[in-house]
């Protein structure tokens, strides 16, 4: 039986040995980023291969793209299955930023129509806290057949987006911090504040105080007081460049609202073009 959204400590230390599972470190820092990379070869979980948020899960940027374009999902299969990633094989995705980095992962094999993905709930700090065991050693790679069915109705583009943005029909989630979303403060991206129309959730409001995920039955509660009455599938997922807005869809998947898409150009995209309408303020 597969798990599709959250994997726990005691089930992965369970499963270090068992060929069915492959785990993925994912951890990246936007403001430095080899410091992901340099920490795994320190030392990560035993058996865990190495993924990059720039090099592995973005394709390059160009004039019209955000910071994290989507690759080419034919191109990513194979990396996946060179990785071993197969029809039969159980993935867990993790890092040590509240899962804010491996979500993208879990969403993107979500995308490609992998049905066992799942992040561990708490991540590198939890595991570490609980003293499981880590080491250096870079595993095998070994290739599995799998299959690529990419789910094109879960990307939402920016003409979509637009007119969400000028209707009542869908909701924009953002997920970047309050500041950010403001516009009070931007270290990342050129132009300052939001897309018009959209709402601040910050993913961070979907953990518990000790950087797992809240209960489901408290997600739910807090979900729904944002849809007010919509259904998931009219719900639009971004942030600053499509990696965190995946927590909150991820949120809402373990909440039991399933069906939320993501608009993985994000705000880094949004702003690309001066001909669409930027908002300040809350």
């Amino acid at each position: 039986m597969f798990s599709n959204t959250l994997v726990t400590t005691e089930d992965l230390a369970a499963h270090l040995d068992d060929p069915h599972w492959v785990v993925f470190d994912c951890r990246f820092t936007l403001t430095d980023p080899e410091a992901g990379r340099q920490a795994y070869l320190k030392n990560h979980i035993p058996g865990a291969h190495y993924i990059h948020l720039d090099e592995d899960l973005s394709a390059s940027i160009s004039e019209t793209s955000g910071r994290h374009p989507l690759p080419d999902p034919k191109t990513f299969c194979e990396k996946m299955c060179r990785y071993g990633v197969g029809i039969n094989k159980q993935v867990v995705v993790y890092d040590d930023s509240f899962g804010a980095m491996a979500v993208r992962l879990w969403w993107m094999l979500r995308w490609l129509g992998h049905p066992g993905v799942a992040l561990l709930d708490g991540g590198l700090p939890k595991w570490q806290r609980e003293k499981r065991p880590l080491d250096a050693a870079i595993p095998t790679l070994h290739k599995a057949s799998c299959a690529c069915l990419p789910e094109p109705s879960q990307v939402v583009q920016a003409e979509e987006v637009l007119r969400a943005s000028q209707g009542a029909d869908q909701l924009i989630i953002d997920a970047r911090p309050e500041r950010r979303f403001s516009g009070e403060y931007e270290p990342l991206d050129p132009v300052a504040g939001h897309i018009p129309g959209s709402i601040n959730w910050s993913f961070e409001e979907n953990l518990d105080i000790d950087g797992t995920y809240l209960p489901p039955e408290a997600l739910r509660e807090n979900y729904q007081a944002l849809l007010k009455g919509r259904p998931a599938w009219q719900v639009i997922h971004t942030c600053g460049s499509g990696v965190t807005a995946c927590h909150n869809l991820l949120a809402m998947e373990i909440a039991g609202l399933p069906g939320s898409r993501l608009y993985a150009g994000s705000w880094s995209e949004w702003i690309r073009d001066p001909a669409r309408p930027v908002a300040t303020g809350e």
